[in-house]
């Protein structure tokens, strides 16, 4: 079984159990946003400020088509719209994974799944592996994750740099909404996550911080009265979530506003991977690594406002995200990365010049990440220019594969793989290359851990089928 899987029914109870708490209203960033106005080439000066912070939102299950800066007619997203317009929004942009904890790995540390080895249930990122945070703490940044999905915890590794690693304490259900809906547990919001963000901020706000939300409430498929503007069905849900998301990621960054924080902080906002709405004949991620659950908003917001803002149409990737921001501060860059800094596109994108090589970009998953066995079973997807070549092993005797030409074909419907066999057999040969890479720059097997009871229970609460 496949995970997540989550019934329809489930979708419905949870999203009705939060809409009929209290309603929290909508706070937008973009009504009064303090931050000067700045051409481009103001970004290079980042890394000469010694006070410049960093804000990372991590947003699960965000997928790009869903945002208005991306294309969509709903207006789901009027805060990460605001900063897409008046930063950088990069426009083609693909997650590692479709599956948090690989995708996490590969972003944190700027490495493809086949290099970090973390592609099962039981793995986790070893100690010898360099994080972002622990650049950054050595930096003199005070450092603190917020994290509400248990792939993300500090048993698989992704604590190590920070100062401050926890899930935030949820607030508790009112009393009609335990007595309407008694089959439900609902383990708090991502207002949660920013109310303890804002009580760092209060302790730290003064000194140099770097700051990690991971936010779960697109991937809970939760919302509240607020932000329940599209509907109810399965696909309205998700869009409602995604509202209420933006909101609390709108009231963040409020209280930087008005805590004079924002001309201060550099803003990344991205997502670990996307979600199906049937398009293939399934519902959810963590399966395949197709257009709908890998390609995913990544968004960047300055100390000021660029006049025009920036979008980057060359392909990038998450493992390219911390590279990015490392150059941005002018601190030391991540061992062997995979990745590569995208300052030079967005200075290129800004003088409208070319954007030069733009290299094959990989998506990962091993299908057979859940379940205790040895069987290897690999899908991939490479992607260059307008072509997506998909490789999917069934078994080890069988290996499914499609190419498709989204210049043809924005929605990737129809597979070209007979009438291009050229460009088959040259991205077959890169997939081949990749799961033949050289090994982590840390030197030591990929560590595997024991998952309690109650982790993982926490886990299937999440939909997550495991055994």
């Amino acid at each position: 079984m496949w995970a997540p899987l989550r019934s329809r029914w489930f979708l419905w109870s949870a999203s009705a159990a939060l809409a009929v708490g209290a309603a929290i209203s909508i706070v937008e960033i973009r009504s009064g946003d303090p931050r000067p106005t700045a051409v481009a080439e103001r970004i290079l000066s980042l890394r000469d400020e010694p006070d410049t912070n960093v804000l990372f939102v991590l947003i699960d299950t965000l997928r790009a088509h869903r945002l208005q800066s991306y294309g969509y007619a709903r207006e789901t997203s009027p805060t990460l719209d605001h900063f897409a317009r008046t930063g950088v929004r990069f426009a083609h942009h693909l997650a590692q994974s479709s599956w948090t904890k690989c995708s996490m790995a590969s972003l944190w540390t700027g490495l493809y799944p086949a290099r970090t080895g973390v592609l099962r249930s039981e793995h986790a990122a070893p100690p010898e592996a360099t994080l972002p945070a622990e650049i950054l703490r050595e930096a003199g940044f005070r450092t603190a994750g917020i994290w509400r999905n248990g792939w993300v915890s500090p048993k698989f590794g992704f604590g190590q740099g920070f100062e401050v690693y926890e899930r935030p304490t949820p607030k508790q259900p009112s009393a009609r909404v335990r007595r309407e809906n008694p089959h439900i547990t609902i383990e708090g919001t991502d207002h949660d996550a920013v109310d303890s963000a804002i009580e760092f901020l209060r302790v730290y706000g003064k000194q140099r911080w770097f700051l990690y939300l991971h936010l779960m409430d697109v991937h809970q498929y939760l919302y509240d009265d607020a932000s329940a503007l599209f509907g109810g069905s399965y696909s309205d849900v998700y869009d409602n979530a995604i509202r209420h998301t933006d909101a609390a990621v709108g009231r963040l960054l409020t209280h930087l506003a008005e805590r004079g924080l924002l001309e201060k902080t550099l803003v990344a906002i991205g997502s670990d991977h996307g979600e199906a709405f049937s398009e293939r004949g399934y519902e959810g991620h963590a399966r395949v690594v197709d257009r709908e659950t890998t390609e995913v908003p990544f968004v960047l917001g300055f100390p000021f406002q660029l006049e025009p803002g920036v979008v980057v149409d060359a392909r990038t990737r998450n493992v390219d995200i911390w590279p990015t921001l490392l150059d941005l501060l002018g601190l030391p860059a991540l061992p062997d990365s995979d990745g590569r800094s995208l300052v030079p596109r967005i200075l290129a994108a800004a003088r409208g010049e070319s954007d030069g090589e733009v290299p094959p970009a990989v998506a990962h998953i091993d299908r057979g990440w859940a379940r205790r066995s040895n069987a290897v079973l690999p899908a991939l997807s490479v992607v260059e220019g307008s072509f997506r070549f998909v490789q999917v092993r069934q078994s080890e005797s069988e290996v499914l594969e499609e190419l498709f030409d989204s210049a043809l074909d924005p929605l990737e419907q129809t597979s070209v793989l007979a009438d291009r066999p050229e460009v088959a057999e040259r991205l077959r040969a890169v997939a081949a290359a990749y799961l033949a890479s050289r090994p982590a720059p840390w030197g030591v097997e990929t560590p595997s851990v024991d998952i309690e009871e109650m982790e993982l229970q926490q886990l299937r609460a999440l939909g997550y089928a495991l055994p």
